[in-house]
């Protein structure tokens, strides 16, 4: 949208997302990968011994586990979803898992992509080998999400109005990182930055996520003191 639709009519940009009052200038970058195994499959005892796209699978993720990331920038990795099989007793002929990379940093993104990439490689050959039949396990790795990071430097003018329009609302807002739909106008160069909508959060993105709408209100009024102050 940015860069055909949109192109060149965008001079600033203020995305709205999440509970809390904050002010992200920091895109926090992401890619994730679907990544698919077959092989051959059959019977759990008459084919015992043939090549496991789940066993794969599980060599790849316990690999996963080991990289070693950085602690700043915050780097991060997670898988988030598995599938696989057929039955209890049959060798499954596909599996798949999705993973989710994410650094507000593009040369440790990139590092971890490279490093996610050579666990799933290894574990594959690792199951070839263990394999006493063939045909062999084959792996597809799609890259089903590119968020791209970056940064609009804490002294550029819509940082410093967002915290005066806070301030002037008697709100404290911090300085923080998120991944939002402000890391795409970062990216191509549009200052950007992304604030709270007000309320309060809990377990985000899990089964017990809730959201507290007291105090929802000055998200909002934040927001609306923010677009009135960009648009002078």
């Amino acid at each position: 949208m940015f860069s055909d639709t949109l192109k060149g009519q965008v001079d600033r940009f203020v995305s709205i997302d999440g509970a809390g009052l904050f002010l992200a200038n920091v895109a926090v970058g992401s890619r994730r990968y679907r990544v698919t195994f077959k092989g051959p499959g059959g019977h759990s005892f008459a084919a015992f011994g043939a090549a496991s796209p789940i066993q794969a699978m599980g060599g790849a993720i316990a690999r996963i586990a080991q990289i070693q990331v950085p602690t700043h920038p915050k780097t991060t990795f997670n898988v988030g979803r598995v599938s696989g099989g057929t039955s209890i007793n049959a060798i499954p002929s596909e599996s798949w898992m999705e993973i989710d990379l994410r650094s507000p940093d593009r040369v440790a993104l990139a590092s971890l992509d490279a490093s996610v990439l050579s666990a799933v490689d290894a574990a594959v050959r690792e199951e070839n080998d263990r394999s006493r039949t063939r045909p062999a396990i084959t792996v597809v790795k799609e890259l089903v999400g590119d968020r791209p990071s970056g940064q609009t430097p804490a002294s550029a003018p819509i940082v410093r109005t967002a915290l005066a329009a806070a301030s002037a609302l008697g709100i404290a807002i911090p300085l923080n990182e998120s991944s939002t739909d402000a890391n795409v106008p970062i990216q191509l160069g549009i200052p950007a930055i992304t604030i709270g909508a007000g309320g309060r959060g809990a377990g985000p993105h899990s089964a017990g996520e809730t959201f507290d709408t007291t105090d929802a209100w000055r998200g909002t009024q934040l927001a609306v003191l923010l677009t009135i102050a960009l648009a002078r």
